[in-house]
């Protein structure tokens, strides 16, 4: 691959990553609600999503729910329902002894589930298959360098929101600073589902 295409790559993955998602805010929310350890099988489960997702686009699976616009809203109204459900449990929590790791489990399963039903992820996978894998000689050599790259960047921007969200649970147990941080997360989720409606 040559390096301007590389820098793009790059650049496209540093915007898409680190730009708040639903995989970032759920990872904020988790390590300030229950720590960081309770984070980190969601953490580890999104970049093992990402890449399966990424793979079956490559392979050719996301041309195909592109050209079915039943699925293609099957996978939406799914992932708009999810994020509502987990902003329903989120804004309740008003006390770190009431975040039961109940009201807020996502699991790495789930965590990987979570990936195909994210529009921003199939967004993304989409775009790095259309610029920089298909339709290409090397088309091998090319997946093996985007995928890890890939998965290295869903990995360490999930991780560093994670952080953040430790980081801040000591602040956020004074007082009623954790219920209105869910709240705001809780509110994220809901524009990330208007956004995804929109998509």
């Amino acid at each position: 691959m040559p390096l301007h295409e590389f820098t793009a790559l790059l650049i496209l993955a540093t915007a898409m990553s680190f730009s708040p998602g639903p995989n970032t805010t759920l990872s904020t929310a988790m390590a300030a609600n229950h720590g960081l350890r309770h984070s980190l099988r969601f953490v580890a489960a999104v970049p093992v999503g990402w890449s399966l997702l990424l793979v079956l686009c490559a392979l050719g699976i996301g041309a195909l729910i592109t050209g079915m616009p039943a699925l293609r809203w099957g996978i939406k109204a799914l992932g708009i329902a999810y994020l509502l459900w987990l902003a329903f449990k989120l804004s309740g929590n008003g006390q770190l002894a009431q975040a039961q790791p109940a009201q807020l489990r996502v699991g790495f399963v789930q965590g990987v589930l979570l990936q195909f039903v994210n529009i921003k992820a199939w967004l993304l996978a989409l775009t790095i298959v259309a610029g920089w894998v298909a339709g290409q000689a090397d088309f091998t050599a090319r997946m093996l360098v985007v995928l890890p790259v890939m998965a290295f960047y869903a990995l360490s921007s999930n991780l560093l929101y994670a952080c953040i969200g430790a980081a801040l649970r000591q602040w956020l147990a004074t007082g009623r600073r954790l219920l209105w941080f869910n709240r705001g997360m809780a509110a994220l989720l809901v524009l990330t589902a208007l956004w995804m409606l929109r998509a």
